[in-house]
């Protein structure tokens, strides 16, 4: 997802808005737009309490309480990582959206990368509500269910977008979510990734991610 965001994304961000709007206002269009997508990001971060907070670790022990209490505690947990979640995966639909209207290969690249992300978020849903309740079929339920804001945001985007898109409505929307991509990245995937393993096989596992992503990007040219 960096590896995408800085030599994909970025790059097609700044030469829409520098072809719409000129060399030095479409930079610093495009570098605005970067950071206000980080900010988007960082501020839904921010409004979902830490204990709630999909981003926030917890152990095996925690979710192996067996009191009423504690299961409601995790359930309360569940539903709002899904919430939280949902929030998250909306404007990553956009994106898709946006990438593939733009170019299809990038869009497919981009979808595989925003896939293999949303995983772990499922598992961060489906877990604490599996523990609560007892019940597969709930877990997977509510787990589900918060992914479907994805296509909800592409759905939103070709409804209500499709026919404003110009350059640089795609420039804007391209640089904040090559922010969002870049954040979540930083701030959920990579520190979970240390978390739970070695610190170089962490660097390790990000480097070949990358590889991987430049090697897909460059089999479509």
């Amino acid at each position: 997802m960096i590896y995408v965001s800085f030599a994909e994304i970025l790059v097609k961000a700044n030469d829409a808005l520098i072809s719409a709007l000129g060399a030095k206002a479409g930079s610093w269009a495009a570098a605005g737009g970067f950071f206000f997508g980080i900010l988007f990001v960082g501020m839904i971060d921010k409004l979902i309490p830490s204990t709630e907070n999909p981003h926030e670790l917890h152990t095996v022990e925690e979710m192996d309480g067996k009191s009423e209490e504690h299961k409601s505690k995790l359930m309360r947990m569940g539903l709002f990582t899904a919430f939280a979640i949902a929030m998250h995966n909306f404007p990553e639909g956009l994106a898709t959206f946006a990438a593939a209207l733009s170019d299809p290969k990038l869009g497919i690249s981009i979808a595989v990368a925003i896939a293999i992300h949303n995983i772990p978020e499922g598992i961060a849903v489906a877990v604490p509500i599996f523990y609560a309740t007892g019940s597969r079929k709930k877990a997977f339920k509510l787990s589900f269910l918060s992914g479907l804001s994805e296509p909800v945001g592409a759905l939103i985007g070709f409804l209500i977008l499709y026919s404003f898109f110009n350059d640089v409505m795609f420039g804007v929307i391209f640089a904040a979510v090559a922010g969002i991509m870049v954040y979540i990245s930083l701030d959920e995937l990579l520190p979970a990734a240390k978390e739970y393993g070695e610190h170089h096989l962490a660097i390790y596992g990000l480097i070949a991610g990358m590889a991987v992503m430049a090697v897909s990007l460059l089999l479509f040219i």
